[in-house]
């Protein structure tokens, strides 16, 4: 009688429970889907992004808040373009630019993005360690080194790596990018500028510099530029596809995740921009270190806004120096056109090594917001060439075949190519101003 009861019984609740795994299913489906481009937003918006946007709110308000918009514009359509080559060819980009344009332009971005990152590296942990050790010194009235921090800090990023795959790496990074995500928004509603201000930052201009700031409105464009239409986004885009097992009856899939993507990165710049504009721009405050948003926010905004401000730095931070240290051998690995191996012991040591980096500022006393601008602008220089490479290889009939871009895409690319000539001279030029003084 009782095994007749629980017959009937699962027999009744089956249904159920298929609904309850399709679910299941269909939300895991989701989810993965979401990864390659929230792998990328938070690679985009480290503490890079956070130290151009909030330089830039602080210093000129949101007047240029058009540059944020135009550079995610800009960084979707790349995005998509790159992810559209990897489902079309099958090859990933360095791979690609070895075989079918010249090895010396594959073995170009392996150098330069490797020495981009770097850059980073050194920047990232810098700012990460001074703010919180600023934070708990304001706050909680304990005095922690900055060293101390960037070496615990570094280890994390060591250990994350050691113990992880590709398909955990994303996972990692997405669950800083929501952290990150809730902490920038939840700071921008407290500390909002006017929606006026806000309207007319989309209007392009240039604004005239601030008195006694080093940093001239290019400088902080290009270094907004880099930061945002960064090239080691599109080159690890192929990689990212190719992982996701996506096809040729996903490119709507693809397209959707490129514009989700960029579109958080337009949020989250944005957010952290009127956060700085709404609070020391209106006291005519210049932002020559990052910790200062701490010293100088606690007493404006309270003790609750900070906190978000720092979780969402550190957040930030890990999420982008994560792949920062991670960059150089999938590039590597992309460039030879083999499955990265990231458990190879070479591969284990320099990741250790590019790790390092991140102790140069606590060690040496360097400004980690010249380091981030500097190396941020830098990478604006790049950007024409990552746009050159995908427009002369995507149109090669023995690549691409039948699926060579249109004219739509051509024009489009081409538009690209002209603003990131703009944009690397307006970089070049500050960059210039800053090193002859």
């Amino acid at each position: 009688m009782h095994r007749a009861s629980d017959k009937v019984r699962e027999v009744a609740t089956a249904p159920r429970l298929s609904a309850v795994a399709a679910a299941r299913l269909q939300i895991t489906a989701a989810w993965r889907a979401l990864l390659p481009g929230l792998f990328l937003l938070g690679f985009n918006i480290g503490t890079g992004s956070v130290t151009a946007m909030a330089k830039a709110g602080a210093d000129y308000g949101m007047s240029l808040l058009w540059a944020i918009l135009v550079s995610c514009g800009v960084t979707g359509f790349l995005i998509d373009v790159y992810g559209r080559f990897a489902i079309f060819t099958g090859e990933t980009a360095l791979s690609a630019f070895r075989r079918h344009l010249h090895p010396a332009i594959g073995l170009f971005f392996v150098v330069a993005l490797t020495v981009n990152v770097s850059g980073s590296v050194i920047g990232v942990m810098g700012i990460m360690a001074d703010v919180t050790a600023a934070w708990l010194r304001e706050v909680f009235h304990v005095a922690v080194p900055a060293l101390a921090l960037a070496i615990g800090f570094s280890g994390l990023v060591c250990v994350l790596f050691w113990v992880g795959r590709m398909d955990f790496f994303q996972k990692a990074l997405a669950v800083m990018v929501a952290v990150m995500g809730a902490a920038f928004v939840g700071n921008f509603f407290l500390l909002m500028p006017p929606a006026a201000e806000t309207v007319a930052g989309l209007v392009p201009r240039i604004p005239a510099a601030p008195v006694g700031d080093s940093h001239n409105p290019f400088m902080v464009i290009g270094s907004m530029v880099g930061t945002t239409v960064f090239s080691g986004l599109f080159i690890l885009r192929p990689t990212l596809v190719k992982n996701a097992g996506w096809g040729r009856h996903d490119l709507p899939k693809q397209r959707r995740d490129a514009i989700v993507s960029a579109s958080m990165m337009f949020l989250l710049s944005a957010a952290v921009m009127g956060s700085a504009a709404g609070t020391l721009h209106g006291r005519g405050v210049t932002l020559t270190e990052t910790a200062q948003l701490v010293t100088l926010l606690e007493p404006v905004a309270g003790p609750a806004a900070v906190a978000l401000l720092v979780v969402g730095i550190v957040a930030a931070g890990l999420s982008s120096q994560f792949p920062n240290v991670l960059l150089g051998p999938w590039l590597w690995f992309d460039y030879r056109g083999s499955a990265p191996a990231m458990t190879r012991p070479g591969v284990r040591a320099f990741v250790i090594a590019i790790s390092l980096l991140g102790l140069v500022v606590p060690l040496f006393h360097a400004r980690p917001v010249a380091v981030m601008v500097a190396s941020q602008a830098f990478g604006a220089l790049l950007l024409p060439a990552t746009v050159a490479c995908i427009l002369w290889i995507g149109n090669k009939r023995d690549v691409m075949g039948a699926h060579r871009f249109g004219a739509l895409s051509n024009v489009a690319l081409v538009l690209v190519l002209g603003f990131a000539v703009v944009m690397s001279t307006a970089a070049l030029k500050g960059l210039a101003s800053v090193l002859l003084g």
